[in-house]
C-alpha cells in the first residue's frame, strides 16, 4: 500500500546507511578508522576502544562528541578521517534518482557528518543535484541528531515547517525528536520493519519503491 504524503513539501534526508544501503559495507570502513582513532588517543585495547566509541555514540549521540567532551578532541581533526575513504562500495542507484526527482518541494540533508563528508558521497553517488542544501554537523555547533536543539537549529535555518515536512532516517531514536515536531517520520534500512516506535509512522526497507510508489500533491 502506497504512503500518503500529499500533505509533504520538505523532503529531509539523512546520508550515511540512509541515501545508500547499509549493506553497502560502507559504514564498517567508518567505525574502523573511527576505532583506531579512539585506540590513538586514549591508549586503550582495541576491543576497549571501540566499545568505548559505542558508548560515546549511545549517550552523546555521536563518538565526536563524546572525544570532543571527555579528551578534548578538535572536530576538524576527527572529521578529516573519513575524508579520503574509498568510495567504491557506494553504486549510483537510478531508480533512487528517478524517485527523489518526483518529490514536489523542497529536499534537503539533514546529517551528523561533516560538510566535506556529505558532499563527496552526494557527488558520488550523483544525488548533489537534487538536494537544495546540507545541514551538516558543523551547522548545529556540533550537537548531533537525536539533540532537539538540533532539529530547532534546522528548522530555523531554512524556515520549515514541520506539520508538511517527511524525515527519512536509518537510526530510530533519531525519528523521536522529529516525530515530537510534527514531522511525518520514515525508517528506512532492513531492520524497519521490525520497529515497534509509536513515533515511527512509515516503515520501509529500501527507500526508492516507497518513495515511488507514495501518493504525492498535484504540482499542475
Amino acid at each position: 500500500m502506497s504512503a500518503d504524503l500529499v500533505h509533504v513539501d520538505t523532503w529531509l534526508f539523512d546520508l550515511d546507511n540512509t541515501l545508500y544501503p547499509a549493506e553497502s559495507g560502507f559504514m564498517g570502513q567508518i567505525e574502523t578508522r573511527m576505532t583506531e582513532f579512539v585506540v590513538k588517543v586514549t591508549g586503550l585495547p582495541t576491543d576497549e576502544a571501540y566499545a568505548l566509541q559505542k558508548r560515546y555514540l549511545v549517550e552523546h549521540g555521536l563518538t565526536l562528541r563524546g572525544m570532543m567532551e571527555h579528551h578534548g578532541v578538535e572536530p576538524a581533526e576527527f572529521n578529516a578521517l573519513f575524508h579520503d575513504l574509498s568510495l567504491e562500495a557506494l553504486a549510483h542507484d537510478a531508480e533512487l534518482l528517478a524517485a527523489l526527482d518526483r518529490l514536489p518541494g523542497r529536499r534537503l540533508i539533514f546529517t551528523n557528518a561533516d560538510a566535506f563528508h556529505a558532499e563527496r558521497v552526494l557527488t558520488h553517488l550523483g544525488l548533489h543535484h537534487l538536494f537544495e542544501d546540507v545541514f551538516h554537523i558543523d551547522s548545529f555547533g556540533f550537537r548531533p541528531k537525536p539533540d532537539p536543539a538540533a532539529f530547532q537549529a534546522m528548522l530555523d535555518a531554512h524556515g520549515l515547517e514541520p506539520a508538511a515536512t517527511a524525515f527519512f532516517e536509518d537510526s530510530e531514536r533519531n525519528l523521536a525528536p522529529a516525530a515530537a515536531l510534527g514531522m511525518t517520520t520514515v525508517l528506512v534500512g532492513a531492520h524497519a520493519g521490525a520497529s515497534t516506535a509509536p513515533f515511527v509512522q512509515h516503515r520501509t526497507e529500501k527507500l526508492a519503491p516507497f518513495l515511488a510508489t507514495a501518493r504525492l500533491r498535484e504540482t499542475r
